[in-house]
């Protein structure tokens, strides 16, 4: 889509299980699902997203993962990143939440994972990312993955549709007029 329209996709850190121990936790198998299967409204969503979503045996703390995600951003790599963490998440079932993965997935998209790992451990990126929380927070923002397209805000896996809609929607009502100054 960022392609389609030539826009800018900027992501933003959201937390959506705080009081998650740095070292994540277990993950109860929830009613409905399977080995390989999310249960019901997930696994629909997904299907209808064109998304691969096995559920994970652990919660992970995402915080370095926002952080990596931040460091990628502003490395010009927010897309590549976010797309390998979630295959790595998602699709090969990776705790995101352990150091070492957050590297390999640095390396795949070309990231110098070294300086990476070290602005992690210097807490370089924290700031930011509870910066952007605090923001997503005051704006009533209660869930992931959340998108703002003009002034059009809608929240989980959506079809490629929902998001051409979007686009033709805030293309068709036009730009508002910047400020004079």
């Amino acid at each position: 889509m960022a392609n389609e329209y030539e826009i800018a996709v900027e992501g933003k850190a959201y937390l959506l299980r705080p009081d998650t121990p740095k070292e994540g936790r277990e993950r109860p198998q929830r009613p409905g699902e399977t080995e390989d299967d999310l249960s019901e409204p997930l696994r629909g969503q997904a299907r209808d997203a064109g998304l691969i979503m096995k559920p994970s045996k652990r919660t992970p703390n995402t915080l370095y993962a926002l952080e990596a995600t931040e460091y990628a951003q502003q490395h010009g790599k927010f897309l590549e990143f976010h797309h390998a963490a979630y295959k790595a998440f998602w699709e090969d079932r990776q705790d995101i939440g352990e150091m070492e993965i957050l590297h390999k997935v640095a390396h795949e998209v070309d990231l110098d994972a070294d300086e990476m790992v070290k602005g992690l451990e210097e807490k370089t990126y924290a700031e930011t990312v509870m910066s952007q929380y605090q923001e997503a927070l005051g704006y009533g923002i209660s869930g992931i993955p959340t998108f703002l397209v003009g002034n059009l805000l809608f929240t989980g896996a959506q079809p490629y549709g929902t998001f051409k809609m979007a686009m033709e929607r805030y293309l068709t009502e036009g730009v508002p007029p910047a400020p004079e100054s």
